[in-house]
């Protein structure tokens, strides 16, 4: 998730474990210490686009590297902040560790993937119950966790982890009617789904993207599950055929690879951007839940060297374009469709 929501939930695990006069330290070295794993997204390079996708929720977030992590934290940050509030190493290390553990776990709850259980395997966990940014998760986590702080009252952090275990327990109980809805709607179409994906769209658990897979295309739609039950009818698009859409690329060159690479990455949800046919698009991601316009794609060229790589780009414009479309749908009123 966002670094606040990191660091908020990093502080209230170390501050609900400890005595009143220690909450505040606790707080404060949890809080920097939970947001720490994301130091990976530093891991890049100048001529390979992708590295940054490989190693991004990756060794760093593993269950295995919480004890290295927490014991990298404290020794960074004992002599900035330890040793001047008097601590022993043994706490730092303690709060340290604490913090960096929730970073994973919430990590996973998101639908972007966390290799949990590096090295023995690389399977990335998504449970895909809450957004990568949800204010009303991290609001009241973090007003919680200052209050405990400012009032040494380990009690306050206690109940933010409440809070944020009984938000992420809405949000799978969401996820789950998502996609008995996704089901549904195949269903009613005459459908028979291989797979069915869903997802909570930004910054809520009321809406939700959902994408199911038949032999030739992806199908995404816009759900709300709930009190306020609506279907909002997307669109489809053609999964993504190698020797149809891209007959010019060599297997035997960097590029072909790359698009392997996107293609794991994107769990093989990955098809041809309607509008730019060099362009290979996520399936699962838009700003809008039904939308195939990704929020990022690889772009390759027919004329590159053999040992070019191809391009990553970002296409966040469209959160602009479409703020008041998707408001309108997580209020249930119907205005939005397929873009």
């Amino acid at each position: 998730m966002d670094p606040l929501t990191q660091g908020v939930l990093g502080a209230a695990l170390p501050q609900a474990t400890r005595r009143k006069v220690e909450v505040g330290l606790a707080g404060c070295l949890g809080f920097l210490s939970g947001m720490a794993a994301d130091l990976d997204v530093l891991i890049r390079s100048g001529t390979d686009p992708l590295l940054f996708l490989d190693y991004h929720r990756h060794f760093t977030h593993s269950l295995v590297f919480i004890p290295v992590g927490g014991l990298l934290c404290a020794l960074a940050l004992h002599g900035l902040l330890g040793r001047r509030w008097r601590l022993p190493f043994a706490r730092t290390l303690l709060f340290c560790t604490l913090g960096y553990a929730t970073h994973a776990v919430l990590d996973a709850g998101t639908s972007y993937g966390t290799m949990l259980f590096w090295p023995f395997s690389d399977e990335r966990y998504a449970l895909s119950i809450v957004s990568v940014v949800d204010p009303l998760f991290t609001l009241p986590v973090a007003v919680l966790v200052v209050l405990a702080g400012l009032r040494r009252r380990p009690m306050l952090a206690r109940l933010a982890l409440v809070w944020a275990g009984l938000y992420l327990t809405l949000g799978a109980v969401q996820h789950q009617a998502a996609r008995a809805m996704a089901a549904e709607i195949a269903a009613a179409r005459g459908h028979q789904p291989s797979r069915i994906e869903v997802k909570p769209t930004f910054g809520n658990i009321l809406l939700w993207k959902t994408v199911y897979e038949t032999p030739e295309r992806f199908h995404v739609d816009g759900v709300r599950p709930g009190v306020l039950r609506r279907v909002f009818p997307g669109t489809s698009i053609a999964r993504l055929d190698r020797a149809r859409d891209l007959p010019w690329l060599d297997p035997d060159t960097q590029q072909a690879r790359d698009l392997e690479r996107f293609r794991r990455f994107s769990d093989g949800f990955v098809a041809r951007d309607p509008d730019h046919p060099d362009r290979i698009i996520d399936v699962r991601y838009s700003f809008l839940p039904t939308s195939v316009r990704g929020l990022w794609s690889i772009e390759l060229s027919p004329g590159a060297a053999p040992d070019a790589h191809v391009r990553y780009r970002t296409h966040r414009e469209q959160a602009r374009d479409s703020l008041g479309r998707l408001w309108s749908m997580i209020a249930a009123d119907g205005l939005a469709g397929p873009q």
